[in-house]
Parts: structure tokens; C-alpha cells; sequence
């Protein structure tokens, strides 16, 4: 039997091609509309690699005795919290996801928040819903601020690079404290308060993990400076969202802006919707009209070092650490 990978996303022909040349040796089946239903499931039961997942993936493709054909899964995102990481090393079935591919889209959404809460753009577009013409006070700049990125990855890497136009102080904390070329001064984990008490920004890009599962709460954004401003585009989780709301109702800082949510979607009594100083986006701020282009191309460089190697050899997520 041939070895088979199975993606579970329909794809354009021209990523359909750019696969297959790199898939050498394998069979590939795609979840296209054409699919039935029970032979895509005895397709996933004999993958070797899957591309993506999903509940019908994890019933066929994975056996937890290992004696099924799976041995690896490339994610399409770059969040795995919902994979099954136990399964998964029971089974000897490594992991990688899409981190990287969000850089350009998140980075510049990230901007965006900064700018419009600087220069009050969030107020002057309410006021033009209104037909309102009223001056909104003095205008800051984000030119020579602190910007500070807590869980310097992909994203956090190219904001950092992109920061250096506005001439700002940039400092970073990662498990690692591993030092950036774009980053001023980097932290371990136990940096993060000095972070939060100097930063003008503080940018939050982590994923859920135990260790970051409610990180931000009434005391962490009593370090903060009361002009500062939060934005958060990792995972809601790592916010206690009621602190949130309790930090921005007193001014213990200056407003929020907000991607991702606890609880998500974002109830529609919430608070959150009706506050000035919060700017709201329904988690899209990954998305991008070039984002299958970006994981295609981290899936075929993957499978060029699988079949040549028998390991895919970028963003391998470590699964005891889960990210």
C-alpha cells in the first residue's frame, strides 16, 4: 500500500501542484466536496501524514497504541491548544503547526490599535457615526515609546522590527530570554513585571497554557502605567476578564484593544462592546487573503525535510510543553 497523506482542507489547484511536488512517495487525498464521507474516513485510517485536523482525524487517523499509519500532523494554524497531545505521544505522532504565518497580518493590526488609540481615532470615528465635528483633545505619538511584547514569537519578532520606523524602546519577554535583533532588551518569564511597569504598550501574543492560564489579573495590570495601553491577540484565556474591565472602569490604564476573548465569542450584554477606550475585533486579526499561500509554503518546506529525513523540521510543537 502506497504511504498516503490526507489534507483535510480543500486547496486551490495552483497549492494542490506546489504539494505534490514536494510529496514525493506519497498518495494524496484532499477533503474536497466530491468526497465521500466513509471513503475519506478509510483514507484517514491509513494516513501516514495528515495536513490539518479535525474530530473525524482524530476518530480514523489517530490509534493511541501506535499501531496505526499516522506519524505526522502539520497544523494549519499556529494554535494547538485543542490538539490531543497525550494521543499523540502514545502514539509517536509528531506535531507541527503554521507559526509564522500570522507575522505580517497580526503585526499590522497590532499597529493599527496602537495608532488609532494615540491619535483617537477610535473617538473621531465615533463621532462620525454621530455626524459629530468636536475637537478630542491633544493627540500623543507612539514615535519613542516603550513597546513591550510578552511571548516574542513569529508576530512578535516582525512588530518589533516594524516598531523601529516609530524609533521605539522595544523590550520582549520569552521563556527562553533568548536575545532579538530587534528587541532592546529581552526577559525570562520573571521579567515581566519590569516589562509592565515600563512599557506605554504592552502587547500579549502567548498561547494557553498552564502556565499562562489567567497570567493577566488585577495584579498584573496594577503594574502597568494608569496611560498605558493593552492589546491582546494571543488567547483570551490568558486574561481574567472581569479584572480587565474592573482596570479600565477605574483608569488603571488607558484602554484595551482586544482580538481574542474569555468568553468567546463575546456576549453581546458584555461591557466591553460599549467602552471608549476598548477596540474590538472578532479574532481575525490573523486573517489574511495570503494565509493559505504562507502555510503552503511552510508545509511543503516540511515535507521536503520529511521525506528526505523522516522529520519535518520547522515549528515542531514540543508535546509535553504543548506550544
Amino acid at each position: 500500500m502506497m504511504r498516503k497523506l490526507v489534507c483535510v482542507y480543500d486547496l486551490e489547484p495552483q497549492h494542490r501542484e506546489r504539494i505534490a511536488e514536494a510529496a514525493t512517495g506519497l498518495e494524496i487525498v484532499y477533503a474536497d466536496g466530491d468526497q465521500d464521507e466513509s471513503a475519506l474516513a478509510s483514507h484517514l485510517a491509513e494516513a501516514e501524514v495528515v495536513v490539518g485536523w479535525s474530530e473525524q482525524a482524530e476518530e480514523y487517523a489517530l490509534k493511541s497504541d501506535g499501531a496505526g499509519a499516522l506519524r505526522w500532523v502539520q497544523a494549519w494554524g499556529a494554535g494547538v491548544e485543542q490538539m490531543p497531545f497525550d494521543a499523540f505521544a502514545a502514539a509517536g505522532v509528531m506535531l507541527t503547526n503554521a507559526s509564522g504565518v500570522h507575522a505580517n497580518a497580526i503585526s499590522e493590526t497590532v499597529l493599527g490599535m496602537m495608532l488609532a488609540f494615540t491619535r483617537k481615532l477610535h473617538l473621531t470615528m465615533r463621532n462620525q457615526l454621530e455626524k459629530k465635528w468636536d475637537w478630542i483633545g491633544g493627540l500623543g505619538e507612539i514615535h519613542g515609546k516603550t513597546l513591550g511584547i510578552v511571548g516574542v514569537g513569529a508576530i512578535g519578532e516582525e512588530l518589533a522590527r516594524l516598531a523601529g520606523a516609530f524609533q521605539m524602546r522595544v523590550l520582549g519577554v520569552r521563556n527562553s530570554a533568548q536575545p532579538s535583533p530587534f528587541v532592546d532588551a529581552m526577559f525570562g518569564a520573571g521579567g515581566l513585571d519590569r516589562l509592565l511597569q515600563e512599557s506605554d504598550y504592552v502587547v500579549v501574543t502567548l498561547p494557553i497554557t498552564k502556565e499562562t492560564q489567567g497570567l493577566f489579573d488585577r495584579a498584573k495590570f496594577a503594574q502597568m502605567k494608569p496611560g498605558a495601553f493593552f492589546v491582546n491577540i494571543g488567547r483570551g484565556q490568558t486574561v481574567i476578564t472581569d479584572d480587565l474591565v474592573d482596570a479600565l472602569e477605574r483608569g488603571v490604564i488607558a484602554g484595551a484593544g482586544l482580538d481574542v476573548f474569555d468568553p468567546e465569542p463575546l456576549p453581546e450584554s458584555h461591557p466591553l462592546w460599549t467602552m471608549e477606550n476598548v477596540i474590538l475585533t472578532p479574532h481575525n486579526s490573523g486573517n489574511s487573503i495570503y494565509y493559505t499561500d504562507r502555510a503552503v509554503d511552510i508545509l511543503v518546506d516540511n515535507l521536503r525535510s520529511y521525506i528526505e529525513n523522516g522529520e519535518p523540521h520547522r515549528n515542531r510543537v514540543s508535546l509535553e510543553a504543548r506550544y
